[in-house]
């Protein structure tokens, strides 16, 4: 059976997540795994503060303050599982019989790392726990996992609604190009109707490459069709899932390096800021 990570924050994100996670994990009859890490300050029990005292500090103040880091330590572990209960919760609701819950301190991605080879996909929030203090910002912890990942990841949008329709940001790149392989042979797409844009000045070679992309889903029984357009990626990426009610964006996930993302943007970026509705990357 195969297995799908969830990762939760306790976010308004997370329930979102939860009920995506259930809709994806039907479709491809897996079991999930439901995780929540502990960032290592939070998640550490008791640590040694008398380098933070100065000369004629009290012990009994230095006992207070380790108990009070203890005690935090507590809380933190407490609302991790608190999290994954809630979130088990609303998964078995959505007919998911098998739940497993993970609780773990350290890195994220090394906590990730560990699981990635027996999992299919990772979904998660596009914001964490700021996130109404932060509406133009991705969370800290998702583009790191989306730059790193090996297997798709869905980032979910703050609420959830039945997929049906859905746009597929083609431009022929490697990344592109396996989000096409990888959706003809996943049963997600089996019953849902795909539209893939090129976006490019020159149309008639955009037309050429959006008919290819479309040519292999439709091999694969996938009701697909092509669109093209001008101008900017984001732009008209934006204007079809506005206009046109779509409902999940595929894009293959930063097809530059890191450090020219830097200097020029990123479209995967700047497409999963702006859209309202779920992003489903593969690399």
């Amino acid at each position: 059976m195969d297995k799908i990570l969830t990762l939760l924050d306790g976010s308004d994100y997370s329930e979102s997540v939860c009920h995506h996670t259930a809709w994806i994990a039907q479709k491809l009859n897996a079991s999930v795994i439901a995780m929540h890490v502990l960032g290592r300050r939070e998640g550490a029990a008791s640590t040694d503060l008398s380098g933070a005292l100065s000369l004629g500090a009290r012990t009994a103040l230095l006992e207070e303050l380790s108990a009070m880091d203890e005690q935090r330590a507590k809380l933190a572990q407490a609302k991790g599982h608190a999290i994954l209960e809630d979130a088990k919760a609303i998964l078995e609701q959505d007919g998911i019989p098998k739940v497993d819950l993970r609780l773990r301190k350290g890195d994220l991605l090394e906590s990730v790392r560990e699981l990635e080879s027996d999992i299919r996909a990772i979904t998660i929030g596009k914001r964490g726990e700021g996130a109404d203090f932060a509406s133009g910002h991705l969370g800290s912890n998702l583009e790191r996992i989306v730059r790193t990942s090996k297997v798709p990841v869905f980032v979910a949008s703050r609420e959830f609604r039945q997929i049906s329709k859905v746009l597929v940001a083609y431009d022929g790149s490697a990344s592109a190009k396996t989000a096409i392989e990888r959706m003809s042979t996943s049963p997600v797409f089996a019953d849902l109707a795909v539209s893939v844009l090129c976006v490019a000045q020159d149309t008639t070679h955009a037309q050429k490459v959006a008919d290819e992309a479309v040519t292999k889903l439709q091999t694969a029984n996938i009701t697909a069709s092509s669109r093209i357009a001008t101008g900017e990626p984001e732009e008209a990426l934006n204007k079809l899932v506005s206009e046109e009610g779509f409902d999940l964006l595929v894009m293959g996930a930063y097809g530059h390096s890191r450090i020219r993302s830097l200097i020029i943007g990123s479209t995967t970026t700047a497409m999963i800021q702006s859209v309202k509705i779920p992003v489903l990357l593969y690399r």
